[in-house]
């Protein structure tokens, strides 16, 4: 891939060695900004939420509007996001999608739980048909410029509370256990059905891929993988509904981040931590809470690379970035940052070789 300021083939190993908790010669460092030297013209329009967020011509015309308009330095790099709202396997289940301006929300398909039969590959599915062709077409259109993500799919819980309910699901999990159960082990195989098949739309020539909204790229199939509903959960129910398939999934990717969310999910830094095959960690504080790059988390970030974690470090600022560099050093680092002028991106990358740790 080429990409203008950046040395992607270096850059490919910054990546390579993030996953892996090293360093090649500075953190791994994407850093974006407003590019000046383009027509100001808008963004393309769209007649339908249909048609923004299932027309593969419209996301794609969208995608190279916004790569034209950003400026990537360092180890940044474009693409295309194919996803249908943070939650997309829910689509390809039974979820019916509500398609809104800013974001999709997801209806619940099951009403009764306790003879509910859990759901089946369906070939036909309208969402996942779209998602083929989304991917197939933005391979197709943007080789060699930009990459094609996954899209969200979402796992675990967070999949089954789209198909119940969140208020349905919390209920279940302690009336009819069992069947959340038999909803997760089908569930874990058809993440993976669908997740190997769009892998080989969308791998690069190296048998790379990359995964939407996080910034992250690796060899291989990778993922953001996520509980959020965890929030509302016990360390025990925890333990009990989510780590019995979340590590079985990290299994089968060749490299997985988990997103955790917010401080009433801190009770499950345990299990998290001591799960073998789940190699990084990205943080998001929460409403009202102080940002990810804020020392007060530097405490957590510690026991975090203490286990062996990455860290995923997703908006910090220049000096959040340079902050945590010295404190943790430069291994294991993955820092995205977004500031207001290409020269401020350009200057955040050449200091980032005289970082050390203290």
């Amino acid at each position: 891939m080429r990409i203008d300021n950046v040395d992607w083939e270096k850059a490919l190993e910054r990546h390579d060695a993030w996953w892996q908790g090293e360093v090649i010669d500075r953190p791994l460092l994407q850093v974006m900004a407003p590019k000046t030297d383009v027509p100001d013209e808008p963004a393309p329009e769209y007649g339908t939420q249909e048609e923004k967020w299932l027309d593969p011509d419209y996301r794609i015309r969208l995608f190279e509007w916004s790569m034209a308009h950003t400026y990537y330095a360092g180890d940044a790099f474009p693409y295309l996001d194919t996803h249908i709202g943070p939650g997309t396997l829910s689509t390809y289940i039974g979820s019916k999608p509500e398609l809104t301006d800013r974001t999709v929300w997801y209806h619940p398909s099951v009403t009764d739980i306790p003879s509910a039969v859990p759901p089946v590959f369906d070939e036909n599915n309208l969402y996942w048909q779209t998602s083929i062709k989304i991917a197939q077409e933005g391979v197709k259109r943007l080789s060699g410029c930009a990459l094609v993500s996954f899209p969200d799919l979402i796992e675990n819980l967070d999949t089954i509370s789209s198909l119940f309910g969140n208020k349905a699901l919390l209920f279940a999990m302690m009336d009819y256990p069992e069947k959340v159960h038999e909803f997760q082990r089908a569930i874990v195989p058809l993440y993976d059905e669908y997740h190997r098949r769009l892998y080989e739309i969308i791998k690069d020539d190296v048998g790379g891929s990359c995964f939407s909204a996080f910034h992250i790229y690796g060899k291989g199939r990778i993922a953001k993988l996520q509980c959020d509903i965890s929030a509302m959960i016990s360390a025990k129910m925890f333990e009990d509904f989510v780590v019995p398939y979340m590590e079985p999934q990290c299994q089968m990717l060749d490299h997985s981040v988990y997103h955790w969310d917010g401080p009433c999910a801190l009770q499950h830094e345990g299990p998290l931590l001591s799960m073998p095959s789940l190699q990084a960690i990205q943080w998001t504080p929460g409403a009202g809470q102080p940002g990810n790059g804020a020392r007060c988390w530097f405490p957590m970030y510690e026991r975090i690379r203490a286990a062996g974690k990455s860290l995923l470090m997703l908006g910090v600022t220049g000096q959040e970035a340079q902050d945590l560099v010295e404190r943790f050093g430069p291994e294991g680092l993955n820092l995205i940052v977004w500031v207001s002028t290409q020269a401020e991106a350009d200057d955040i990358i050449r200091r980032s070789f005289g970082w050390k740790k203290r």
